[in-house]
Formats: structure tokens, C-alpha cells, sequence
């Protein structure tokens, strides 16, 4: 069928007109001269035989005809947008935009992660780290992961990993000074986190020896630096249990004692309201649990 079209860049004048109600922030919106808006409208307005526009001294104002064709051609720009978006974003990946805490991210997700790309080529993962609350986080994200559980008003948070503390070393350490029970931690050097000042001392006390002065003692700025250090030797570490898993499995660090284990803060998923049901952040927060042995 053969479509009768008046010029369209006419219609891309009058649309823009018709939303500012000015020729002049049309122009500056389409980038061209305000003269160029006004003869782009009289084209439209003689193709059409109607005037579409009452002009006033620094004003326009729609006519009855205007406005019903204003109507009508706003809804259609908006789909062929649409089409033309959904059009240049075929075959490219979708980005999920990622936020994780930095020692979850190094010790949990990026061992994992290369999986979850070859299952899920069409979807790019951008990831990024910050220890920093979600209240205060001013990046936009899709997925934000965090411990939990928290209230986060406007987001939908769910629980996908759970934690545990206890203390982990270093096989080459205990081949160098045997650790079999908690007050042998004399002899050793405990490595501390600056973040977490209070892990070392209540497991201390929950083991039964609240008072135990070590050998020595390191503290770093953060707790991924601390399992570092434990994997170089320096000292005893309180890992997380789920974060060392591998290199326990590995045979990289060893548990020198099946307990106690300190009850730890979840990992979370906290994505915003408005994008909950979105089918790539769904398959992310499902391999997540997947990976984490969820249920």
C-alpha cells in the first residue's frame, strides 16, 4: 500500500513545536535555527492545507487541528523511536551493571564468574566494588550485593549465601608451628582487619580463652588483605568460610580448629524496585543462587 507522507522533517519541526509551545526551544532542541522550525511548520501547515499554530507575539499556540495532529504524531515518533532502539540493540549484550563488596567480589564472584558469561553471552556484566552502604552508594546499579539483612527502602533484597567466621591459616604455618588448640594461639600471630576490630576477640572468647595474648599482632586496612596475608604465611586469619572455601579445597589454607564458627551477615542481592522483574537481572540474581548452592 502506498502511504501518502508529508515531509518529515517537517513533522519533526511541528512535534518538537508542538510539545515547548515555542519554535525557538524546538530549534534548540533539533539544533537548527529558528527560522529553519518556522519554515519546516508553514511546509507542514500548506502540505496539510490547515494552520496547525496561532502565533503570538512570543508565543504559539496549537489550533484545534494542531492539537489533534500533535496527538497522533507524538505517539507515532514514539514508536518508531522505540522500534529503532530495539533495532540498534539487537545482537549487542545487555550490561548489568554489578556492585559487590571488594572482598567478596576477589575470593567469591570472579572464580565464579566466567561461568555465568558462558552460560549468558548476550549479557555484559560491568562490575564494580565499594564497601560503602547502599544509602551512600551514588553509582547507579542493577544488582547491588551487600551483607544482609538490611531495609532498603525502594529495593527488593534477597538472601543468596550464607556466612560463617573461624580461624584459617596457612599449611606451610602449621608445618612450621603446630595449632591444634585454641590456647597454642599464643605462639602465633593473629592478623586483624582495621574494618572488623571485634572478630578476633569475641571468637577468642567464644572459644574459651578471652584473655590470650598472642605473639604478635598485624592489623591491615582490609580483610581481603588480611586472607592474603594469610595465604603468605604471616599469621592466622579469621576467614569466612564461604569467601576461603576454595583455597581450603585447594589446599592453600587449612582449618586448624572444626570450631567455633561465628555467625557472620548474609550475602544479599538488593536490586531497585523498578527493575525487579527485568529478565537479565533475574537470570543474574538465579545463577547467583545457583552458584551458591541455594535451593
Amino acid at each position: 500500500m502506498h502511504r501518502r507522507l508529508p515531509p518529515l522533517n517537517a513533522v519533526k519541526a511541528f512535534e518538537a513545536a508542538a510539545r515547548h509551545a515555542s519554535f525557538t526551544r524546538a530549534a534548540d532542541e533539533l539544533h537548527v535555527t529558528h527560522g529553519a522550525v518556522s519554515r519546516q511548520v508553514q511546509m507542514l501547515e500548506a502540505w496539510l492545507g490547515a494552520p496547525l499554530f496561532e502565533r503570538h507575539n512570543r508565543r504559539v499556540v496549537l489550533t484545534e487541528a494542531g492539537t489533534a495532529f500533535a496527538a497522533e504524531i507524538g505517539a507515532a515518533l514514539d514508536r518508531i523511536a522505540l522500534a529503532t532502539a530495539r533495532q540498534v540493540e539487537r545482537g549487542r549484550p545487555r550490561l548489568l551493571h554489578v556492585n559487590a563488596l571488594a572482598t567478596f567480589t576477589l575470593r567469591w564472584l570472579i572464580p565464579r564468574l566466567s561461568g555465568f558469561q558462558r552460560a549468558n553471552p548476550a549479557i555484559e556484566v560491568r562490575l564494580t566494588t565499594s564497601n560503602v552502604p547502599l544509602a551512600h552508594l551514588t553509582e547507579p546499579f542493577d544488582v547491588a550485593i551487600r551483607g544482609g539483612p538490611d531495609a532498603r527502602p525502594g529495593h527488593v533484597a534477597e538472601p543468596f549465601l550464607s556466612e560463617r567466621r573461624i580461624p584459617v591459616c596457612s599449611p606451610t604455618l602449621l608445618r612450621r608451628l603446630p595449632l591444634a588448640f585454641p590456647e597454642e594461639l599464643r605462639q602465633h600471630t593473629l592478623l586483624h582487619a582495621a574494618t572488623l576490630p571485634r572478630v578476633w576477640p569475641d571468637w577468642l572468647r567464644a572459644a574459651g580463652v578471652p584473655d590470650l595474648t598472642p605473639q604478635a599482632s598485624v592489623t591491615l586496612e582490609h580483610f581481603y588483605l588480611t586472607l592474603q596475608a594469610a595465604l603468605d604465611g604471616l599469621g592466622v586469619a579469621m576467614g569466612p568460610e564461604r569467601l576461603i572455601a576454595d583455597d581450603v579445597t585447594a589446599g592453600r589454607l587449612v582449618l586448624p580448629f572444626a570450631g567455633p564458627a561465628l555467625p557472620a551477615r548474609s550475602y544479599y542481592t538488593y536490586v531497585p524496585e523498578a527493575r525487579s522483574e527485568d529478565p537479565a537481572i533475574r537470570t543474574f540474581c538465579g545463577w547467583l543462587g545457583a552458584a551458591a548452592g541455594r535451593p
